[in-house]
Protein backbone atom coordinates (compact mmCIF):
# COMPACT_ATOMS: atom_id res chain seq x y z
CA UNK A 1 0.00 0.00 0.00
CA UNK A 2 1.14 3.93 -0.66
CA UNK A 3 -0.05 7.29 -0.40
CA UNK A 4 -0.66 8.05 -3.68
CA UNK A 5 -2.82 9.64 -6.05
CA UNK A 6 -6.21 7.48 -7.75
CA UNK A 7 -9.41 8.94 -9.11
CA UNK A 8 -12.44 8.96 -7.02
CA UNK A 9 -16.18 9.12 -8.64
CA UNK A 10 -19.09 11.00 -7.18
CA UNK A 11 -21.89 8.79 -8.18
CA UNK A 12 -24.80 11.05 -7.96
CA UNK A 13 -23.11 13.40 -10.31
CA UNK A 14 -21.93 10.51 -13.21
CA UNK A 15 -24.52 10.39 -15.84
CA UNK A 16 -23.58 7.05 -17.61
CA UNK A 17 -22.41 8.98 -20.55
CA UNK A 18 -19.41 6.59 -20.49
CA UNK A 19 -17.05 8.75 -21.88
CA UNK A 20 -14.07 8.60 -19.29
CA UNK A 21 -14.30 4.53 -19.86
CA UNK A 22 -13.03 5.59 -23.62
CA UNK A 23 -10.42 8.00 -22.23
CA UNK A 24 -8.26 5.68 -19.60
CA UNK A 25 -5.75 4.12 -21.66
CA UNK A 26 -5.36 2.10 -18.52
CA UNK A 27 -8.30 0.68 -18.60
CA UNK A 28 -9.55 1.27 -15.01
CA UNK A 29 -13.10 2.60 -15.47
CA UNK A 30 -15.75 0.86 -16.51
CA UNK A 31 -20.24 1.59 -16.12
CA UNK A 32 -21.52 -1.03 -13.64
CA UNK A 33 -24.57 -2.40 -13.46
CA UNK A 34 -26.63 0.63 -12.52
CA UNK A 35 -24.79 2.39 -15.59
CA UNK A 36 -22.16 4.44 -13.06
CA UNK A 37 -18.48 5.11 -13.46
CA UNK A 38 -16.63 2.21 -11.40
CA UNK A 39 -12.33 1.91 -10.71
CA UNK A 40 -12.36 -1.61 -11.97
CA UNK A 41 -9.40 -1.97 -9.92
CA UNK A 42 -6.97 0.75 -8.25
CA UNK A 43 -3.43 -1.02 -9.90
CA UNK A 44 -5.29 -0.28 -13.09
CA UNK A 45 -5.40 3.44 -12.33
CA UNK A 46 -1.99 5.55 -12.33
CA UNK A 47 -3.75 8.96 -10.99
CA UNK A 48 -2.78 10.68 -13.61
CA UNK A 49 -6.26 11.87 -14.26
CA UNK A 50 -6.62 12.11 -18.24
CA UNK A 51 -10.49 11.20 -17.69
CA UNK A 52 -10.60 14.45 -16.01
CA UNK A 53 -10.95 16.64 -19.27
CA UNK A 54 -13.41 14.14 -20.72
CA UNK A 55 -16.12 14.20 -18.11
CA UNK A 56 -19.47 16.62 -18.52
CA UNK A 57 -20.90 16.76 -15.07
CA UNK A 58 -17.56 17.17 -13.03
CA UNK A 59 -18.63 13.62 -11.47
CA UNK A 60 -14.55 12.82 -11.10
CA UNK A 61 -11.28 14.10 -9.37
CA UNK A 62 -7.60 12.93 -8.16
CA UNK A 63 -7.27 12.38 -4.98
CA UNK A 64 -4.63 11.27 -2.38
CA UNK A 65 -5.39 8.21 -0.44
CA UNK A 66 -3.52 5.29 0.51
CA UNK A 67 -4.26 2.03 -2.04
CA UNK A 68 -2.29 -0.55 -3.65
CA UNK A 69 1.01 0.85 -6.11
CA UNK A 70 -0.36 1.53 -9.92
CA UNK A 71 0.74 -2.10 -11.34
CA UNK A 72 1.38 -1.02 -15.34
CA UNK A 73 2.17 -4.46 -16.20
CA UNK A 74 -1.10 -5.58 -14.93
CA UNK A 75 -2.54 -2.95 -16.97
CA UNK A 76 -1.65 -3.82 -19.73
CA UNK A 77 -2.55 -7.42 -19.24
CA UNK A 78 -6.18 -6.15 -18.78
CA UNK A 79 -5.98 -3.72 -21.91
CA UNK A 80 -4.32 -6.68 -24.08
CA UNK A 81 -7.29 -8.54 -23.13
CA UNK A 82 -10.09 -6.31 -23.26
CA UNK A 83 -9.65 -3.92 -26.45
CA UNK A 84 -6.12 -5.75 -27.45
CA UNK A 85 -2.65 -4.80 -29.02
CA UNK A 86 -2.66 -1.22 -30.27
CA UNK A 87 -4.60 -0.09 -27.13
CA UNK A 88 -2.53 -1.63 -24.55
CA UNK A 89 0.15 -0.67 -26.26
CA UNK A 90 -0.99 3.15 -25.18
CA UNK A 91 -0.91 1.89 -20.94
CA UNK A 92 1.08 4.67 -19.43
CA UNK A 93 4.43 3.09 -17.85
CA UNK A 94 4.70 -0.04 -19.88
CA UNK A 95 7.97 -0.12 -21.19
CA UNK A 96 7.97 -2.59 -24.17
CA UNK A 97 4.79 -0.70 -25.49
CA UNK A 98 5.57 3.16 -25.02
CA UNK A 99 2.71 5.30 -26.18
CA UNK A 100 3.28 6.55 -30.13
CA UNK A 101 5.81 9.61 -29.71
CA UNK A 102 3.70 12.89 -30.17
CA UNK A 103 0.42 10.91 -29.47
CA UNK A 104 -1.12 10.79 -26.14
CA UNK A 105 -4.52 9.37 -25.87
CA UNK A 106 -6.98 11.89 -23.70
CA UNK A 107 -10.68 10.18 -24.92
CA UNK A 108 -11.89 13.47 -26.87
CA UNK A 109 -10.21 13.97 -30.12
CA UNK A 110 -10.06 17.68 -29.72
CA UNK A 111 -8.20 16.88 -26.70
CA UNK A 112 -5.61 14.36 -28.35
CA UNK A 113 -1.92 15.65 -27.75
CA UNK A 114 -0.21 16.44 -30.73
CA UNK A 115 3.43 18.67 -31.50
CA UNK A 116 3.41 21.26 -33.95
CA UNK A 117 6.53 21.32 -35.46
CA UNK A 118 8.13 25.14 -35.69
CA UNK A 119 11.29 26.18 -37.56
CA UNK A 120 13.88 28.24 -35.55
CA UNK A 121 13.92 30.63 -37.98
CA UNK A 122 10.67 32.82 -38.29
CA UNK A 123 9.60 32.41 -41.70
CA UNK A 124 7.04 34.78 -43.52
CA UNK A 125 3.14 34.10 -43.25
CA UNK A 126 0.73 35.06 -45.89
CA UNK A 127 1.51 38.23 -46.85
CA UNK A 128 4.95 38.50 -45.78
CA UNK A 129 3.78 39.62 -42.41
CA UNK A 130 5.94 37.93 -39.60
CA UNK A 131 3.86 39.38 -36.53
CA UNK A 132 1.08 36.80 -37.51
CA UNK A 133 2.73 33.83 -37.69
CA UNK A 134 1.76 31.03 -35.15
CA UNK A 135 4.38 30.20 -33.24
CA UNK A 136 2.18 27.48 -31.30
CA UNK A 137 4.05 24.30 -30.99
CA UNK A 138 1.66 22.10 -29.40
CA UNK A 139 -1.87 20.69 -28.97
CA UNK A 140 -3.99 21.37 -26.51
CA UNK A 141 -2.62 24.53 -24.41
CA UNK A 142 -5.76 24.29 -21.83
CA UNK A 143 -4.31 23.30 -18.50
CA UNK A 144 -7.39 20.88 -17.60
CA UNK A 145 -6.75 18.83 -20.78
CA UNK A 146 -3.27 18.37 -21.02
CA UNK A 147 -1.75 15.53 -19.95
CA UNK A 148 1.43 15.48 -17.85
CA UNK A 149 3.11 12.87 -19.76
CA UNK A 150 2.16 14.53 -23.36
CA UNK A 151 6.07 13.98 -24.75
CA UNK A 152 5.95 17.77 -26.00
CA UNK A 153 6.57 18.76 -22.21
CA UNK A 154 10.04 16.94 -21.81
CA UNK A 155 13.12 19.20 -22.84
CA UNK A 156 10.83 22.05 -23.49
CA UNK A 157 10.76 25.74 -21.80
CA UNK A 158 7.18 26.58 -20.93
CA UNK A 159 4.68 28.86 -20.69
CA UNK A 160 1.92 29.53 -18.43
CA UNK A 161 -0.17 32.30 -18.99
CA UNK A 162 -3.24 33.43 -17.91
CA UNK A 163 -5.81 33.17 -20.40
CA UNK A 164 -6.12 37.44 -21.10
CA UNK A 165 -2.77 37.75 -22.27
CA UNK A 166 -3.22 36.84 -25.73
CA UNK A 167 -5.51 39.17 -26.65
CA UNK A 168 -3.94 42.09 -24.48
CA UNK A 169 -0.21 41.78 -25.94
CA UNK A 170 -0.15 41.79 -29.77
CA UNK A 171 3.30 40.12 -30.02
CA UNK A 172 2.25 37.22 -27.54
CA UNK A 173 3.69 35.24 -30.05
CA UNK A 174 6.56 36.71 -31.42
CA UNK A 175 7.88 37.95 -28.15
CA UNK A 176 6.41 35.00 -25.35
CA UNK A 177 5.22 32.08 -27.15
CA UNK A 178 8.46 31.37 -29.36
CA UNK A 179 10.43 28.42 -28.92
CA UNK A 180 8.23 27.59 -25.95
CA UNK A 181 5.01 24.68 -25.01
CA UNK A 182 2.36 26.30 -23.49
CA UNK A 183 -0.45 26.28 -21.11
CA UNK A 184 -3.11 28.44 -20.34
CA UNK A 185 -5.59 29.25 -17.46
CA UNK A 186 -7.85 31.41 -15.36
CA UNK A 187 -7.34 31.52 -12.22
CA UNK A 188 -10.79 33.23 -11.52
CA UNK A 189 -13.03 31.52 -13.83
CA UNK A 190 -11.55 28.31 -14.03
CA UNK A 191 -12.16 25.58 -11.39
CA UNK A 192 -8.29 25.81 -10.25
CA UNK A 193 -9.14 22.99 -8.00
CA UNK A 194 -6.51 20.28 -10.12
CA UNK A 195 -4.31 22.78 -11.53
CA UNK A 196 -1.31 22.81 -9.24
CA UNK A 197 -1.42 19.23 -9.01
CA UNK A 198 -1.33 19.17 -12.82
CA UNK A 199 1.55 21.65 -12.84
CA UNK A 200 3.02 19.83 -10.43
CA UNK A 201 3.29 16.51 -12.65
CA UNK A 202 4.79 18.25 -15.31
CA UNK A 203 7.68 19.95 -13.82
CA UNK A 204 8.04 16.22 -12.06
CA UNK A 205 8.00 13.97 -15.20
CA UNK A 206 9.91 16.23 -17.29
CA UNK A 207 12.77 17.60 -18.02
CA UNK A 208 11.54 21.52 -18.08
CA UNK A 209 14.45 24.22 -18.98
CA UNK A 210 13.06 27.02 -17.86
CA UNK A 211 9.38 28.42 -16.40
CA UNK A 212 7.51 31.14 -17.22
CA UNK A 213 4.33 32.77 -15.75
CA UNK A 214 2.99 35.53 -17.83
CA UNK A 215 -0.18 37.39 -15.79
CA UNK A 216 -2.24 40.09 -16.56
CA UNK A 217 -2.15 43.56 -13.98
CA UNK A 218 -5.42 43.04 -12.46
CA UNK A 219 -5.67 41.10 -9.02
CA UNK A 220 -7.25 37.93 -9.94
CA UNK A 221 -4.50 36.96 -11.44
CA UNK A 222 -2.16 36.94 -9.20
CA UNK A 223 -3.60 33.01 -8.40
CA UNK A 224 -2.00 31.95 -10.98
CA UNK A 225 1.37 33.29 -9.67
CA UNK A 226 0.81 31.20 -6.57
CA UNK A 227 -0.53 28.18 -8.09
CA UNK A 228 2.73 28.24 -10.16
CA UNK A 229 5.03 28.40 -6.85
CA UNK A 230 2.97 25.94 -4.93
CA UNK A 231 3.28 23.64 -8.25
CA UNK A 232 7.32 24.39 -8.15
CA UNK A 233 7.08 23.61 -4.27
CA UNK A 234 5.32 20.14 -4.92
CA UNK A 235 7.14 19.15 -7.63
CA UNK A 236 10.95 19.98 -5.82
CA UNK A 237 12.26 20.86 -9.35
CA UNK A 238 13.83 23.94 -7.84
CA UNK A 239 13.40 25.59 -10.97
CA UNK A 240 12.56 29.58 -10.69
CA UNK A 241 9.40 30.75 -12.40
CA UNK A 242 10.21 34.12 -14.55
CA UNK A 243 7.40 36.07 -14.24
CA UNK A 244 5.85 38.68 -17.10
CA UNK A 245 3.11 41.05 -15.93
CA UNK A 246 1.30 42.99 -18.93
CA UNK A 247 -1.21 46.06 -18.85
CA UNK A 248 -4.63 46.08 -19.83
CA UNK A 249 -3.34 48.40 -22.19
CA UNK A 250 -0.63 46.08 -23.92
CA UNK A 251 2.20 46.75 -22.45
CA UNK A 252 4.60 44.87 -20.51
CA UNK A 253 4.88 46.14 -16.81
CA UNK A 254 7.41 43.83 -15.54
CA UNK A 255 9.45 41.83 -17.98
CA UNK A 256 11.07 38.18 -16.67
CA UNK A 257 14.20 38.24 -15.30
Amino acid sequence: MAQRKIIEIDRDLCNGCGVCTSACAEGALALDGDNKAVLLKEIYCDGLGACLAVCPTGALKVVDREVPEYDSQASYRHVLQTRGKEAAGRVHGHTDKPPQAGHVVCGCPGSTARDIPRSARPEPASGGNLSVRSELGQWPIQLRLVSPLAPYFNECDLLVAADCTAFSLGSFHRDLLRGKKLVIACPKLDDTTPYVEKLADILKHNTVHSLTVAVMTVPCCLGLVRMVDRAVELSGSGIKAKRIVIDIDGTIKRAAA
